[in-house]
């Protein structure tokens, strides 16, 4: 290796990209799996908590996001499990502002928002930037069979981040014949209380294995249901967000339709769980143990970054190009070697 590839791998001058082109700017961190829901879509019955002496440190975690950035991420999502039940994270949001001096631009988390009247205040401070929020249903009963959790704790987090001042957008993940009468109430909310809900097609990483195609309410059928009350418009552009863009009487709604109409073309995501696991892709079969290179940061030995960067530039170049090969693929597998059981990822290990 001569003096200047190795010194532009040190310093990393370009964002890793995967054989597709899709340069990769968005990192999601996974800080815990823990989460005080049982989201029927996330979690299975009886879950195997990662151990917390398993998990990195939010020091560890940081020197990745600094090695990270400095390879062209831009945009970092914090998410679990649910992140704010792991103490510290308020700070570890506080810290990642000093990256937005090389090149960050923005700090998100994903939450379920029980706990978020209390930290609202606190995250703002912080300078979090934006959260999205799990909100499947507006109906108390059908809200406590999906998440097995009271309504009303949830509305008050989301109305004490808006008085604070925290923008949020509203992912209602929709499953067929549980709560898809939630669309209509749901968008009605969203216009009334100022924000954007995105409907999301049930996907197959519920923690118990029980997903079917059957389950899924697709796009067509949200906007069909959409269009019994509302002007329906597509709005125009692309975008590198999952979800697609449409106005409801003039106001932004978002749907993510990964079964029916797969948004992986621009996929710019990489994602780490909270003890070191990296993946490609949401439905990647396969991560990386990416632990002890990540420790070995702390060293600020170059040796150690230019290996990292190998390891990561060899694994993000071979992303499938999306979910529907990646099924393919799995069911491939599944034919040929019916004794091997593939990897099963659940949402609640990896975030959304």
């Amino acid at each position: 290796m001569n003096a200047i590839s190795h010194r532009n791998i040190q310093n990393g001058t370009s964002p890793f990209e995967d054989q597709f082109g899709r340069q990769k700017r968005k990192l999601r961190i996974s800080v815990t799996d823990r989460c005080n829901f049982k989201c029927v879509y996330c979690m299975p019955e009886h879950p195997q908590w990662m151990r917390k002496q398993d998990l990195l440190s939010f020091e560890e975690l940081y020197q990745f996001c600094d090695f990270m950035v400095r390879r062209g991420i831009e945009h970092i999502r914090i998410t679990g499990g649910e992140p704010l039940m792991r103490q510290g994270v308020v700070h570890f949001i506080s810290t990642l502002q000093q990256l937005k001096k090389i090149g960050l631009k923005k700090v998100s988390m994903t939450t379920n928002a029980h706990y978020l009247s209390q930290y609202a205040a606190a995250l703002k401070q912080a300078g979090l930037d934006d959260l999205n929020i799990s909100l499947d249903s507006l109906d108390a009963e059908q809200f406590l069979k999906l998440t097995q959790k009271q309504l009303q704790a949830v509305l008050d987090g989301i109305q004490q981040a808006q008085e604070v001042g925290l923008p949020i957008k509203i992912n209602a993940v929709l499953i067929k014949g549980m709560n898809e009468d939630q669309i209509l109430p749901l968008a009605h909310w969203s216009i009334q209380n100022h924000c954007v809900v995105r409907f999301i097609e049930f996907m197959p990483l519920d923690g118990d294995a029980q997903w079917s195609k059957a389950h899924v309410v697709t796009e067509q059928e949200i906007l069909n249901t959409l269009k019994q009350d509302f002007e329906v418009t597509t709005q125009q552009g692309k975008s590198s967000e999952p979800a697609r863009q449409y106005l409801i009487n003039g106001h932004p709604i978002g749907i993510i339709s990964t079964i029916s109409n797969s948004f992986c073309g621009t996929c710019d995501r990489l994602r780490l769980t909270a003890k070191g696991e990296f993946y490609n892709c949401l439905f990647a079969p396969q991560g990386m143990d990416l632990k002890t290179q990540i420790q070995g940061l702390n060293t600020q030995q170059s040796d150690a970054r230019i290996r990292l960067h190998h390891t990561l530039l060899e694994y993000i170049w071979h992303k499938k190009q999306g979910f529907d090969v990646i099924q393919q693929e799995e069911s491939t597998f599944k034919i040929s070697a019916k004794n091997i059981e593939s990897r099963k990822i659940s949402m609640y290990m990896i975030g959304g």
